[in-house]
C-alpha cells in the first residue's frame, strides 16, 4: 500500500499560518492596553470606545460608502452595456475595443491617479467626492465588463432569435431573457467593484478634495500620527462585518439551492 505524503499537507498549513496569523495578531493586539503592541499591557476594550466616537473615521467611512455605492452603479451599468455591445457586434475594431477595456487592468494605479489629477485640474474641476467617484468608475467598468463578458462566453444566441421569433421586441427581449441569464455576471463584477472601489487608496488619495477623505486615506494618516490601536480596532470590526456577509451570501446561495432542488 502506498503511503500518501504529508507534504502537501504540511505545505498547505504553513501558507494558511502565513496568511492569517498576522490577520490573528492585529485582532489580538485590539484588546491590547498597551498603546505600542509591542508587550501585552492587559485586556482592555478602550480602543474600542475611542473608535466609536471618533469622529473623522466615521465621516471617512461615509464618504467611502457613497462613493463605493455611486461608484459601483454606474460602473455596473456601463461595463454590462459594454460587455453586451463587445459580444454582439464583431468587427476590425473590436480588437481595439477589448485593448481600451483592458487597459486600467494593467496600468499601475500611481499611473492612472496622476493622469487623472492632470485632467481635472486642466479642466480646473474642483477636487472631491465627484471627481472620486468618476475617478473609481474609470478602473471599475473594466473589471463589471470582464466579469460579464466571462458569463456571456457560455450564451446561447439561439434564444434571443428565439424570442424574436416569438414577436418580442428587442428591449422585451433584453430585459425577459438576455438580463436574467447574464445577472449572475452583473452582481459578480458589481461586487467586485464595490470592494475595489471602498479598497482603493492610491487613485483616491490623488483625487480627493477637502471634506473627501475615505477611509484608507483617513487610515494612512492615522498611521502617520501612530494611533496604531485604533487603526487595530476598526480593522478587526470590519474583518468581522466581511466573515458576517460571506456568512450570509453563502447561506443564501445554500437556500437557493434547496428552493432549486426542490
Amino acid at each position: 500500500m502506498i503511503k500518501k505524503s504529508k507534504i502537501p499537507g504540511i505545505l498547505t498549513w504553513l501558507v494558511l499560518l502565513f496568511f492569517y496569523l498576522p490577520i490573528l495578531l492585529l485582532v489580538v493586539n485590539s484588546f491590547n492596553a498597551s498603546r505600542t503592541g509591542g508587550n501585552w499591557g492587559g485586556f482592555t476594550l478602550k480602543w474600542y470606545a475611542q473608535l466609536f466616537t471618533a469622529r473623522e473615521i466615521w465621516n471617512a467611512l461615509i464618504n467611502s460608502l457613497l462613493v463605493a455605492f455611486f461608484a459601483t452603479l454606474i460602473s455596473t451599468l456601463l461595463g454590462t452595456t459594454a460587455a453586451i455591445a463587445l459580444h454582439r457586434y464583431k468587427g476590425k475594431l473590436q480588437n481595439m475595443h477589448y485593448c481600451l477595456v483592458y487597459v486600467p487592468l494593467v496600468v499601475p494605479e500611481i499611473l492612472l491617479g496622476i493622469s487623472l489629477l492632470l485632467f481635472f485640474v486642466a479642466l480646473q474641476v474642483e477636487l472631491g467626492l465627484p471627481t472620486m467617484i468618476m475617478a473609481h468608475v474609470t478602473f471599475c467598468v473594466s473589471y463589471v465588463a470582464m466579469a460579464v463578458l466571462a458569463r456571456l462566453q457560455d450564451f446561447d444566441q439561439a434564444l434571443l432569435e428565439a424570442s424574436r421569433d416569438l414577436g418580442a421586441n428587442t428591449w422585451y427581449t433584453t430585459r425577459k431573457v438576455l438580463l436574467p441569464i447574464i445577472f449572475p455576471g452583473i452582481v459578480a463584477g458589481g461586487l467586485l467593484a464595490f470592494t475595489l472601489s471602498i479598497d482603493d487608496f492610491v487613485i483616491s488619495f490623488f483625487v480627493a478634495g477637502p471634506g473627501s477623505t475615505t477611509l484608507p486615506i483617513q487610515i494612512y494618516s492615522m498611521i502617520r500620527r501612530g494611533s496604531m490601536p485604533l487603526i487595530n480596532a476598526l480593522s478587526s470590526i470590519l474583518l468581522a462585518v466581511t466573515f458576517l456577509i460571506i456568512l450570509v451570501i453563502q447561506w443564501i446561495s445554500k437556500n437557493q439551492e434547496k428552493k432549486e432542488k426542490t
